[in-house]
């Protein structure tokens, strides 16, 4: 398994909606992916960052970063070639990334 598919099978085992994979153009050189998902709840948001972070941790790897998790309204974690974005519903309408990184490929 791939870190990219241990990130979205974590995201499905805690039942993240809208789980989207956005390539980065490798000229912007920040990350590999961005993945997006959403929670129902700032504690869903919470659960779905634990189980990527103790996934990821299984295969040896931890986050150079970490924004937002006591919040919960939009978690993101830093592993390098991945940037997880996780967000309520209402956060990722109001940020809405998908629409700005396509405008930026």
């Amino acid at each position: 398994m791939t870190r990219l598919e241990a990130v979205l099978k974590a995201c499905e085992d805690k039942i993240a909606k809208e789980v989207v994979t956005i390539p980065i153009d490798e000229k912007l050189a920040i990350a590999d992916y961005f993945v997006i998902a959403t929670g129902n709840s700032r504690n869903q948001t919470q659960a779905i960052a634990d189980e990527i972070e103790k996934v990821m941790a299984e295969m040896g790897s931890e986050p150079s970063g970490k924004e937002g998790y006591r919040e919960g309204s939009w978690i993101l974690l830093d592993f390098g070639d991945i940037i997880v974005h996780i967000f309520t519903a209402e956060d990722r309408k109001y940020y809405d990334l998908e629409r700005l990184w396509s405008n930026n490929k």
